[in-house]
């Protein structure tokens, strides 16, 4: 079975063979986990691929929020996607220097905002290093600005009142994108100060689990319907990704778009805000609970 939206998903043989093309927007939106202590802005710099421009969620963000890069009012996006020289028209290819990570979150943020003409490259830029392809340094030429309007579709994000609201109603089936052990409560988290374990109710669905290989390429529509299903996701219901700052919970988001589903919000303070506070109850184990 082939996928439902194949226009999401570029090839680098794709990306090749339209550097030049004046209707792409090519945009790194690398962002590492504080663990990995890395800089993603000066990676850009040492490599990135030709005619890329630098997306970074923590710029793009709202600035009245304590939590890291939640989305912003639209006027913001509108404004520093602009700055960018993409407009509506633009078709936007995003990358990370993973193949799959935060890639799926810039992308989210374009869709959430209206702009459908977005895809992510398949296997990011660790495929197209090992293909041996071109790649640029040093700085970067601020391309001109141009005129870019935006607003955010309704049911798309969700907040902590909603998810706390979910446990009870069940309204939606919530899917948490970390790793396992994350979600039973048998690894610590990356961020200070969090308590260990998942929101109740919600499955466990790493977002790794959605791609293979060194480059973390998009599995099949087959494979990735049958990770659903090993999961104990019914892709049919209305569903809210969470992770740990909303960022690859996208990456579900993204895979489920790919497959035909578009039912899919983000509950974008995810763990960085749940299992930040006292007055959110958790859940630990394999089980839902």
């Amino acid at each position: 079975m082939t996928f439902a939206n194949p226009s999401s998903l570029v090839s680098t043989e794709w990306l090749a063979g339209n550097l030049d093309n004046p209707s792409v927007r090519i945009v790194d939106g690398t962002s590492h986990l504080p663990t990995a202590r890395r800089n993603a802005d000066e990676e850009f710099l040492e490599r990135r691929i030709p005619g890329a421009i630098r997306f970074d969620i923590d710029d793009v963000k709202d600035p009245d929020s304590a939590l890291a890069h939640m989305m912003p009012p639209a006027e913001i996006f509108a404004a520093k996607v602009g700055a960018m020289g993409i407009s509506n028209e633009t078709l936007v290819v995003v990358y990370d220097v993973y193949g799959l990570q935060s890639a799926g979150r810039v992308w989210w943020m374009f869709r959430t905002f209206g702009h459908s003409k977005v895809a992510i490259l398949n296997g990011g830029l660790p495929k197209w290093l090992d293909e041996g392809r071109a790649t640029d340094s040093g700085p970067v030429t601020a391309p001109g600005a141009v005129s870019y309007s935006a607003a955010m579709a309704a049911g798309k994000v969700r907040d902590l009142d909603a998810m706390r609201s979910n446990i009870d109603s069940k309204a939606e089936l919530v899917l948490d994108a970390r790793a396992a052990g994350r979600y039973t409560g048998e690894q610590p988290e990356p961020r200070a100060g969090m308590r260990s374990g998942h929101i109740p109710g919600s499955l466990s669905l790493p977002f790794t689990d959605l791609v293979e290989g060194p480059h973390r390429e998009m599995k099949s529509a087959d494979d990735i319907r049958t990770v659903l299903s090993d999961a104990g996701v019914d892709p049919s219901r209305p569903i809210a990704a969470t992770c740990g700052s909303g960022v690859t919970a996208c990456a579900i988001a993204f895979g489920l778009h790919l497959i035909g589903h578009d039912d899919v919000a983000i509950y974008d303070g995810s763990w960085s805000e749940w299992g930040a506070r006292d007055d959110t109850p958790v859940a630990t184990g394999s089980e839902a609970g």
